[in-house]
């Protein structure tokens, strides 16, 4: 599945102060690099999805008796929990499901985001800034008696400890599986 650019060209514009017509034509590959590096950084696609999940609960304190963590986040909605097709009563919160069953969940759940997040939309218009600013990867360059040097963190589509800083809060967790 082939997800959209996490900012499009025109914000990418607005981003760098300069018209949109004026953006080379390659701000569309970069944007798109870009985003797959955070998605991949990030270990999320921050698109509205479903999907179903098998979920092994396991016993906690409590009214319910058992939990079993949804590995996917932000939760919009869960669906539908069944065990061997039979719907089961849950309870719901944050990203945890509560059930009075150990038994295999099949746990149908809507999550993302309906709009991608403004600090991570600022990452990936920070990163195809800098490779549109420095197509070159140039380090250091002189004209004459001027010269200009780039931070490190200007060569090539790459992420700066800040950024991946600020995607690590949108991580999903590990899944728990049972081996039999």
């Amino acid at each position: 599945m082939s997800l959209p650019p996490l900012a499009t060209p025109a914000q990418l514009a607005e981003w760098m102060q300069i018209p949109e017509d004026s953006l080379p034509a390659s701000a569309s590959t970069v944007l798109e690099t870009a985003s797959a590096i955070i998605r991949r950084e990030a270990r999320q696609n921050f698109a509205r999805t479903t999907s179903t999940y098998t979920l092994y609960p396991l016993p906690i304190n409590g009214r319910w008796g058992y939990a079993a963590d949804i590995p996917t986040r932000p939760v919009v909605s869960v669906d539908d929990v069944t065990v061997g097709g039979v719907p089961v009563a849950y309870g719901l919160r944050r990203d945890r499901l509560f059930v009075g069953t150990c038994a295999p969940l099949s746990v149908t759940v809507t999550y993302g985001y309906g709009e991608v997040p403004g600090d991570v939309l600022a990452v990936a218009l920070t990163a195809a800034q800098r490779v549109l600013s420095n197509p070159g990867d140039l380090r250091q360059e002189t004209v004459g008696s001027m010269s200009m040097t780039y931070a490190a963190e200007t060569i090539g589509v790459s992420l700066s400890p800040a950024d991946k800083d600020l995607l690590a809060d949108y991580r999903r967790r590990a899944l728990m599986v049972r081996l039999t």
